[in-house]
């Protein structure tokens, strides 16, 4: 049996602006891709938060959070993630306590510890402290506690957000949030879509030392994978050139726009701006229809997750949502 079968697909999305395009093409296009992968069956449509980025359009994450859940009926649609050190909890739990009263049982909130830009636009973002590693945990449970039922003597209560269980999930790329989220006994989703390099010892701690909560008895696993699916591997790797350009522009220090496929990129490449990309993009599941097949079943048996989050950044849009039409269909989500 083919054990992808048994994997949930979602999709998470950074808003990327086109070179030559428009942030409200960009916006235009996650719309329609939520659209598209609820079609096909997806679980849930996540958006990341990033600051300062000329070429990633999703800095108003929670805008957009209610965007997308109101252009879709059934896909669950939140955050990967908020990234919580740029934010009082009380403001995130009223952001996303109104979605979930406007979107009932379709709201997640994912949550990562890193301010997901500079240092200087970190400074903007109110971070004007050091920030300590007892910080986010503490403010993980400053949410939960807004989120839940109100209680008695709490002076503190988010309105819109109290009593609203707005799922939460821990995201992380190292070992950190792993154990937090195995302590708390939440949903634990881990980015291997950029840092792979630590994902098996991080979700097997996770797994080891998960405590059941009123939230979750077992533990469960989501992982990001860099997906593009064509009608062959080589169609596939040249429409990568995009990502691939893009990877290198972002370990150079420029973020731009996501520039057109290049044929025979990598080649034109130092031995070591390959092997950063390499390491960059070492959970990438790129090619044709079996070749993809192939890749996402193997990292589904060496990390036995519960559920695959692709991020899928083609430049031309009608061929992104081809390949997201390929995997589903590989996958059997279809």
């Amino acid at each position: 049996m083919n054990s992808l079968q048994h994997t949930k697909l979602s999709m998470l999305d950074l808003v990327t602006v086109r070179q030559g395009g428009t942030v409200a093409e960009a916006l235009s296009l996650a719309r329609d891709t939520a659209r598209h992968v609820e079609m096909l069956g997806f679980t849930r449509y996540w958006l990341a938060e990033h600051h300062n980025m000329a070429g990633i359009a999703s800095s108003a994450t929670a805008v957009l959070v209610g965007h997308i859940a109101g252009a879709t009926r059934r896909i669950r649609v939140g955050s990967g993630g908020i990234m919580l050190p740029n934010h009082a909890p009380l403001v995130v739990a009223e952001a996303f306590g109104t979605l979930a009263e406007l979107y009932p049982e379709r709201i997640d909130l994912g949550l990562g510890r890193a301010p997901g830009t500079d240092q200087t636009t970190m400074r903007a973002l109110r971070r004007d402290r050091p920030e300590t590693e007892a910080d986010f945990p503490r403010a993980v449970a400053e949410l939960q506690l807004l989120l839940g039922p109100a209680q008695p003597g709490q002076h503190i209560i988010a309105t819109p957000g109290a009593g609203s269980e707005v799922p939460i999930w821990l995201l992380g790329s190292s070992l950190f949030s792993a154990r937090l989220a195995a302590e708390r006994g939440l949903p634990y989703a881990f980015a291997a879509h950029f840092a792979p390099a630590q994902l098996l010892p991080a979700i097997e701690l996770y797994r080891r030392k998960f405590q059941p909560s009123e939230k979750l008895a077992k533990p469960y696993v989501m992982i990001g994978v860099p997906v593009i699916a064509a009608a062959s591997d080589d169609e596939a790797e040249f429409l990568a050139s995009s990502t691939y350009q893009r990877v290198l522009g972002i370990l150079r220090g420029d973020r731009g726009g996501l520039p057109p496929p290049v044929e025979n990129y990598l080649a034109s490449l130092a031995a070591h701006e390959r092997s950063a990309i390499g390491d960059f993009l070492g959970a990438a599941v790129i090619g044709g229809a079996e070749r993809v097949a192939a890749g996402l079943r193997q990292l589904q048996q060496v990390t036995a997750a519960d559920e695959m989050m692709l991020v899928c950044d083609i430049f031309e849009p009608a061929l992104r949502l081809r390949s997201l039409s390929l995997v589903a269909q590989v996958a059997g989500a279809a």
